[in-house]
């Protein structure tokens, strides 16, 4: 009889959860009892543990082993690797940062590491990159994140903090109990709320939309795809040309002032700039009003349709919603400044149930219920150069260096990058354009990877190292919006090699000599206590007594009380001079003369309609008719679990669905299951097409994180067997302001694929022999 044992609490971005072994294996998960909503994906995290893409020990790439850095690069992603010891592998690193400081300087070393790396607080591999990195002179780092960049930076110019964006925003309780109606930019697909950074307790949101419809809340979804919304919420459905948004927002925001509806003590009392922008709308400078009628020939949303839905919202206690997908678009600042401004002339931001929300529809936490507490981190330290660049940027910043760009005010420059540390992500998944990014991952002339799997990014690395998951060590999960601390125990070994990233750089550390202020004298362990019992002493400032170390570990999480309802920019609303925003004018900034002094053509002081470089109404829609929108898949976060059963289970001969409407595909002569070359200038991917009503026409839906799988291994160009639309993508700064990724404005054809179907080979790793 098989000896079944249950390991103790852990944690990943997608849930926590027990895992049950099996004569030593992990053989199935079961959800932490306290969450309400948990997520499937956990169903895939054995599956990953044992998959044959785990790298199982160090190597190196035979072609830079042989010829020494900068040699055979153009082997990268094609060669094959030589297995070595870890003594061997830490020397040839360290002996490669040395060169690249000694040559170079610590600018010339990119440690640009982004990704949900891991849930645990403790074992973040870019945070001990950059700690370990900081302590021998520094290096080039990176701002921002993909996830919402450009509105990041936007309301941090008009709002005076991130945290409009970021959260806490205004709890759902409030939403609930408060609003009339919720108004979604960009949707609220419950898939995205199923995944948080640093792991999650519970998951709150599908209780709380069900909450709100139950207690009379009406939705509208403004989004290319219907199911964006539950089919729960009974939402109605306004489907514009995708990157119109702005334009839309403009014309509701037009109709509220001439008809009367618009809000102007708020507007007087509580921002600036709002005269600037009345001028816009009504043409004084460009002759165009910004209409519904204008507004109707841009998004094919009705004139009619519009209005309504401007008398609607006034009408209501309304809640505005925008997806952060939306600003991941060429100008993607706009549709939130557009949103901002538009909550404002509605004159309800800081009520409860009123105002404006960014991102509820993109991750778990943002309007839960937590206590403003602490939460146990690792210090970071400083990065002595100070060096970075915009987040989205790596491709520009390799390919050009030397080159001048701006960031929000800030005229920098690109320096030089020598050698590219990477571990905690995969940027061969969330990087644009990715033909372009192998021309750019070229240049260097080392690159070093830590990862647990023969990712795209590993097969392209000169040095990988083989790094542990969240159940092979022990760790802290918390989540910025949870409530629950969670004791992440080890469940198992690590698989082959495997070591954790502290352990990496401690052992780094050890060749500079650094090793003493890197660890600071402690293990991992102790570092578990110590981070907890620093937070639990911060926490007894706001008369929250917590556990001790040994407790809380015992019991396998902490759970805080939920918080009263959250109403952002209510004690800004309730007395403006005290609580003056950190703007230059302490005021909602409509128009911003800091950002107008900034001489951006391309992100002016005030919310504007600007083109997109790609979209349904530009002359490049005659030839790539079909507007691709890249979402959060539901079987995975990201790349992550792309190998487990519920990734695979939802694949097409092996391929990423490709949703399409049902009209378009019929007339390409496509039906239900086939395969599918989607295609632009920027390369071509093979998907599974399942048609729908569910999406406009004009527009398709490919979910991120397939695994890139190229049919000829390291060649641009190549056609990728598996279905990752980034090679598809554009790779273009939101604007000068944010320089955020514009994935969401990009055209394509599509075709249905005769030839004969190549293998997918994503998840076979490279030929590897050995020293």
């Amino acid at each position: 009889m098989p000896n079944k044992q249950y390991a103790g609490l852990n944690s990943s971005h997608w849930g926590a959860f027990e895992p049950i072994l099996v004569d030593g294996r992990v053989s199935e998960v079961r959800a932490f009892a306290r969450d309400p909503d948990p997520s499937p994906m956990l169903r895939s995290i054995p599956d990953t543990l044992y998959d044959r893409s785990r790298v199982m020990q160090p190597a190196i790439r035979a072609g830079w082993l042989k010829g020494g850095p900068g040699r055979s690069s153009q082997l990268r992603g094609k060669d094959h690797y030589i297995s070595v010891s870890w003594e061997r592998a830490l020397d040839l690193v360290a002996d490669e940062i040395k060169r690249v400081i000694r040559d170079h300087g610590n600018e010339a070393i990119f440690a640009g590491s982004y990704g949900w790396g891991s849930a645990g607080k403790f074992h973040h591999a870019r945070s001990h990159l950059q700690r370990f990195l900081g302590g021998v002179g520094g290096f080039t780092g990176a701002r921002d994140t993909y996830s919402n960049a450009a509105g990041t930076v936007l309301v941090r110019n008009v709002l005076g903090s991130t945290q409009a964006m970021n959260g806490p925003g205004t709890s759902w309780k409030s939403v609930a109990e408060n609003s009339d109606l919720v108004v979604m930019f960009g949707g609220l697909p419950i898939r995205n709320t199923q995944v948080a950074p640093g792991g999650m307790g519970e998951h709150t949101t599908r209780n709380w939309l069900e909450t709100a419809k139950r207690a009379g809340v009406e939705f509208c979804n403004i989004s290319p795809i219907r199911d964006d919304a539950a089919d729960f919420l009974e939402a109605q459905w306004i489907a514009p040309r995708p990157n119109s948004d702005t334009a839309l927002m403009l014309a509701l925001a037009h109709t509220m002032i001439v008809e009367g509806l618009h809000d102007a003590d708020f507007l007087g009392r509580y921002c600036v700039g709002f005269g600037r922008f009345r001028d816009y709308l009504f043409g004084a400078h460009d002759r165009i009003e910004k209409s519904a009628d204008w507004a109707e020939g841009l998004c094919e949303v009705s004139a009619g349709k519009i209005r309504d839905l401007a008398r609607r919202m006034a009408e209501s206690r309304t809640f505005i919603i925008v997806n952060w997908s939306l600003q991941r678009a060429d100008h993607g600042e706009q549709p939130i400044w557009a949103a901002i401004a538009l909550a404002a002339i509605l004159g309800q931001i800081g009520l409860p149930g009123g105002g404006f929300g960014f991102g509820y529809g993109s991750m778990e936490g943002l309007a839960g219920l937590r206590q403003n507490l602490p939460s146990p981190k690792l210090p970071l330290g400083r990065n002595p150069k100070g060096t970075y660049i915009p987040v989205a940027r790596i491709a520009d910043l390799l390919l050009n260096p030397g080159r001048p760009y701006d960031y929000d005010g800030q005229h920098l420059t690109y320096p030089k990058i020598d050698l590219v540390y990477w571990c905690g992500g995969n940027p061969f998944h969330h990087h644009q354009d990715l033909n372009r990014l192998i021309r750019a991952w070229r240049k260097p002339a080392t690159i070093v990877v830590h990862d647990p799997w023969w990712t795209a990014t590993a097969r392209h690395a000169d040095i990988v190292l083989p790094t542990t998951t969240t159940l092979e060590r022990n760790d802290l999960g918390a989540s910025a919006g949870d409530r629950f601390i969670i004791a992440m125990k080890q469940a198992i070994a690590p698989a082959g090699e495997a070591r954790d990233d502290f352990e990496i750089f401690a052992g780094l550390a050890q060749r500079f000599r650094t090793r003493d202020s890197f660890t600071e004298g402690r293990s991992a362990d102790e570092w578990l206590r110590h981070m907890y019992e620093v937070a639990r002493e911060q926490a007894l400032e706001s008369h929250a007594f917590w556990p001790s170390f040994d407790e809380f570990w015992e019991r396998g999480y902490l759970e805080t009380p939920e918080s009263r309802p959250r109403v952002t920019f209510d004690d800004f609303r309730a007395d403006p001079e005290r609580h003056a925003l950190r703007t230059p004018s302490g005021r909602i900034e409509i128009s911003s003369e800091k950002i107008a002094n900034y001489g951006y053509e391309d992100c002016p002081g005030h919310p504007t309609w600007m083109e997109p470089a790609e979209w349904l109404g530009s002359h490049l829609a005659r030839r790539y008719p079909l507007h691709l929108l890249t979402t959060q898949p539901r079987t995975r976060l990201h790349g992550q679990l792309d190998m487990g059963s519920v990734s695979r289970e939802s694949k097409i001969a092996g391929r990423e669905p490709m949703r399409i409407n049902r009209n378009d595909a019929e007339a390409r002569g496509i039906r239900d299951g086939d395969i599918v070359r989607v295609f632009n200038d920027r390369g071509a991917i093979l998907a599974g097409a399942t048609l729908t009503d569910d999406i406009r026409a004009g527009v398709i839906q490919i979910s991120t994180g397939a695994w890139y799988d190229p049919a000829e291994p390291g060649e641009i160009g190549s056609l990728d067997k598996h279905g990752n639309p980034n090679v598809l993508t554009l790779d273009k700064g939101t604007s000068s302001l944010a320089q955020g990724s514009s994935a969401q404005s990009t055209l394509v054809e599509v075709e249905k694929f005769e030839a004969d179907l190549p293998s997918v080979s994503a998840f076979e790793p490279p030929v590897i022999r050995p020293d």
